[in-house]
């Protein structure tokens, strides 16, 4: 049973690279026609191949039904959380997880710092979304119609000097965090309080989610954050492969 099983799953990559007929699935396999169709017919039975006019298989509808399904229900806080918990033993300092929502950047979890200095964030509490490292890696990666109509209507209070002051800098910052696939807040929305994100990625390379790590200058200065963004890149680097199902890999994104 399990060799039937493995058969008919090996069918699937196969016809991800395009429709084929029944003697090239069976020379794929290494089987005898016969044994090809009954596991092409079972397959088409369930939705996930579909026979084309032409006799030619490709995958079906509800395999693409199932995947999208897959998709939605993934947690992303529960996939991270365990990473999030384990960045936060190494470097000490908060670690926080952002999505984008209804044109909303919310943090959806955080490990709190296991120093006496901390930052005030709450999980569920918009981010300043103008200034913020995981904000900048969520909206970097909007079509370019669409974030440039979002930077256009948002506001660009000064929290302080080093705040985004409008629009046009706001979109050429996002343009370097595509590029670099990290981002920053290095006293944007407190002067006292540093930051550094990278990037959560589904499958399809877009991103999910950002998760960054945040700390006072009184605790550790701006470039011994900036030294963490290697171990940040890793962790966001395997939350992505985990959420995404792919192969892990030691090496950095």
């Amino acid at each position: 049973m399990s060799q039937t099983v493995d058969r008919a799953l090996s069918i699937l990559p196969l016809l991800a690279q395009g429709p084929a007929d029944l003697g090239q699935v069976a020379e794929r396999l290494g089987v005898h026609k016969s044994t090809a169709l009954r596991l092409l017919r079972t397959l088409h039975e369930h939705g996930l191949v579909y026979r084309q006019q032409d006799q030619r298989y490709r995958l079906g509808a509800r395999l693409f039904a199932l995947a999208q399904e897959a998709v939605e229900n993934l947690d992303v806080r529960e996939i991270a959380h365990p990473h999030l918990v384990e960045l936060n033993e190494a470097c000490g300092h908060t670690v926080h997880l952002a999505v984008y929502e209804e044109h909303e950047v919310l943090y959806i979890d955080k490990v709190e710092s296991r120093y006496p200095v901390r930052m005030y964030s709450r999980i569920g509490k918009p981010v300043a979304i103008t200034v913020a490292a995981v904000a900048k890696l969520l909206l970097a990666d909007l079509p370019e119609p669409e974030r440039r109509a979002l930077a256009e209507k948002l506001d660009y209070p000064m929290y302080t000097s080093r705040s985004t002051p409008n629009a046009a800098a706001f979109l050429k910052e996002l343009a370097v965090v595509r590029e670099q696939g990290w981002a920053t807040d290095l006293g944007g929305h407190e002067e006292s309080i540093n930051c550094v994100g990278a990037p959560v990625r589904g499958a399809d390379g877009r991103v999910v989610a950002a998760l960054s790590v945040s700390a006072p200058n009184v605790v550790v200065t701006a470039e011994e954050l900036l030294a963490l963004l290697p171990l940040v890149r890793r962790t966001a680097g395997a939350v992505s492969r985990e959420y995404s199902g792919n192969t892990p890999s030691k090496e950095a994104p």
